[in-house]
C-alpha cells in the first residue's frame, strides 16, 4: 500500500503513524484498498525537494510536497474499474519537505500532524489525477482532502 523513505530526515515514529492513518483511510475511500497499489512516500529536507522541483517541473524554489503520478486520472478509473491491480503496480510517488511542514504547521496555527496529514492527503489525489488548476477541480480535490481529515478527526486547531 505504501512506503515510506527517508532521505536528509531521521526515522520517525510520528510520521509514519500519521502516514499510515492517512494513506489507508485515502485507499479505503477510494475503493482501492483490496489493490496491489503502492505509494512511495519521501520525507526530505528542503534542498532534495528543491532539486526534484528545478529537475522535474523546471522550477528552482523550496516546496511543500511534490506528486509523481504514473497514470492520467481516467487510465487510472478505468484500470480500478476493470481489477487490473491484481499484482503490485506503482501509483505514484509524494515528496514531502519535513521542514517546511513544520513551517506551514506554525504559520498556519495547528499542528505538526494536520499538516503533514493535509500534505499526505493532498499529494495522494494529486496521484488519483485530481488537480487545484481550475476552479472546479481545486473545488473537487478540496472536498475530498476535506473530507478524509474530517472522518479521521485531523482539525486545524493545535
Amino acid at each position: 500500500m505504501y512506503e515510506i523513505i527517508y532521505s536528509g530526515v531521521e526515522q520517525n515514529k510520528d510520521y509514519e503513524e500519521t502516514i499510515k492513518k492517512v494513506i489507508e483511510k485515502c485507499f479505503k475511500e477510494e475503493k482501492i484498498e483490496k489493490t496491489k497499489l503502492i505509494v512511495t512516500i519521501t520525507l526530505t529536507v528542503p534542498e532534495n525537494i528543491r532539486q526534484i522541483n528545478k529537475q522535474y517541473r523546471k522550477i528552482d524554489k523550496e516546496t511543500d510536497v511534490l506528486s509523481f503520478p504514473m497514470f492520467e486520472k481516467e487510465e487510472l478509473e478505468n484500470k480500478i474499474a476493470n481489477k487490473e491491480f491484481q499484482t503490485e503496480d506503482i501509483l505514484g510517488d509524494i515528496i514531502i519537505s519535513i521542514e517546511q511542514v513544520k513551517k506551514q504547521a506554525e504559520e498556519y496555527e495547528h499542528s505538526f500532524e494536520r499538516e503533514l496529514s493535509y500534505m499526505v492527503v493532498h499529494g495522494f489525489y494529486h496521484l488519483m489525477g485530481y488537480d487545484h488548476i481550475k476552479e472546479e477541480d481545486k473545488e473537487e480535490m478540496r472536498k475530498k482532502e476535506d473530507k478524509i481529515l474530517t472522518e479521521l478527526k485531523i482539525t486545524r486547531e493545535k
